[in-house]
């Protein structure tokens, strides 16, 4: 056998056809205001987890934020699954004091939402503002650690947002685990730290029911939320285009956005105090 006859070419054993390229990426505009510009979001081109629209909730979110400062002025603000990342640059434009945007650690994701917030935040304020990958339920120490360097040693997150996660029904628990660990517990707040007219930390929930006939499945993460000690009061419902026309289900379902702020009572805070003060030591 010669050399020729002993090199075996895989290539035409395992064909494969080519594959198409990736989608190129999109762009959508949430229009600013007398104040602020227009903010320019940067969508994947096609991602399976769902990074390539800009949800209903992302611009309902963003709305309500803007009308609400007190829940974002010098505020130490996280997103959790931010996708495309425009509630957190809108509390960040709103004087959020630090605003840490996540989504899973997927390269195209985090590499995307990092161009959002330097797109849309000025040169200085660009340190307020830190992107990262996170795995819901896993361990907080690189959220916290995002976290200004002089903040008080029990101080975590004053607002947490969740912008259409629901519907991962699987995650709820995860979800639930990482804001409990990341909220600013309201055990450590006393009357000489934080002003009786300030809000509570809390936990902002925004979402819409994209499959109507899972909506129980959706509420599922409510009625879990109030067995593990937090208090869920609505503060949101606007009915918006639906997101896909062609879907089954109620289009009236489908084409509004809830909106829920979670708080915790003190008891329920204890852990989150330790796990604050050890990371900042």
């Amino acid at each position: 056998m010669d050399d020729d006859d002993g090199d075996l070419c895989l290539g035409a054993v395992f064909t494969e056809p080519e594959r198409p390229p990736s989608p190129e990426p999109t762009f959508a505009t949430y229009p600013g205001d007398s104040n602020q510009a227009d903010v320019i979001i940067r969508l994947v081109g096609s991602h399976p987890l769902w990074g390539h629209h800009l949800w209903n909730a992302a611009i309902a979110f963003a709305s309500y934020l803007r009308s609400h400062s007190d829940l974002i002025c010098d505020k130490l603000v996280l997103e959790l699954g931010a996708g495309g990342g425009l509630p957190g640059i809108v509390a960040a434009q709103n004087g959020a004091k630090k605003v840490v945007l996540t989504d899973y650690p997927d390269a195209a994701l985090v590499e995307n939402l990092a161009y959002n917030a330097h797109k849309n935040i000025s040169e200085e304020q660009s340190s307020k503002v830190t992107t990262q990958g996170y795995i819901w339920g896993q361990p907080v120490d690189s959220l916290i650690a995002a976290l200004p360097p002089g903040r008080e040693p029990w101080r975590g997150f004053d607002l947490i947002i969740l912008s259409d996660l629901m519907f991962n029904h699987s995650q709820h628990d995860a979800l639930l685990r990482s804001c409990e660990l990341c909220l600013t517990p309201i055990i450590a707040q006393s009357p000489k730290e934080v002003p009786l007219s300030a809000p509570p930390p809390c936990v902002l929930v925004f979402y819409t029911h994209h499959r109507p006939h899972l909506a129980h499945r959706d509420l599922e993460f409510l009625t879990k939320a109030r067995s593990r000690g937090w208090n869920c009061e609505k503060v949101y419902t606007k009915k918006f285009p639906p997101m896909f026309r062609d879907d089954s289900g109620d289009v009236e379902v489908r084409s509004t956005v809830h909106g829920w702020k979670m708080t915790r009572g003190a008891c329920e805070t204890e852990q989150a105090t330790v796990v604050h003060t050890e990371i900042a030591l």
